[in-house]
């Protein structure tokens, strides 16, 4: 039997908290300062805490580990997340948290069409429902009439 840090389930409850602590925070953050500036200070902090964390846990790998196919990904994937940082940190500095948070996460819309386009995942009709309910609620929390 999985014991609860090792199931997916458990790390994905806990990715859904601090993103939504990451709203709050960030939001109020931003007050002063520029979203850009905002973004970088962001990443500092990332940077070091990885940093701490691969230290203490012996995770450091040398650059010959990565394949150049994942190496390319993984920059792809570094380009696009501080794309998303930058946008939603300028979303943040000009609207309200409870506006850009359930827009942001259309994303969980997106990542299922990408799957199935480009990773050839299939999805039931069940799937594809809970997907239409996702990105409904999401304008319906962002949307104030």
């Amino acid at each position: 039997m999985k014991t609860l840090v090792s199931s997916w389930t458990f790390w994905a409850v806990l990715s859904a908290a601090f993103a939504a602590l990451t709203a709050i925070f960030a939001k109020v953050g931003v007050e002063n300062v520029g979203s850009d500036f905002a973004t970088f200070v962001r990443t500092v902090v990332i940077l070091v805490v990885l940093a701490l964390i691969l230290t203490l846990t012996g995770g450091w790998q040398g650059p010959g580990a990565v394949s150049p196919r994942s190496g390319l990904f993984l920059v792809l994937s570094g380009l696009a997340t501080g794309a998303s940082w930058l946008c939603y940190f300028r979303a943040l500095k000009l609207g309200e948290a409870s506006k850009v948070a359930p827009i942001d996460k259309l994303s969980v819309v997106l990542v299922a069409v990408f799957g199935v386009v480009f990773l050839g995942e299939r999805l039931s009709g069940a799937n594809w429902l809970g997907i239409a309910l996702i990105a409904c609620g999401a304008v319906l929390v962002a949307y104030r009439g």
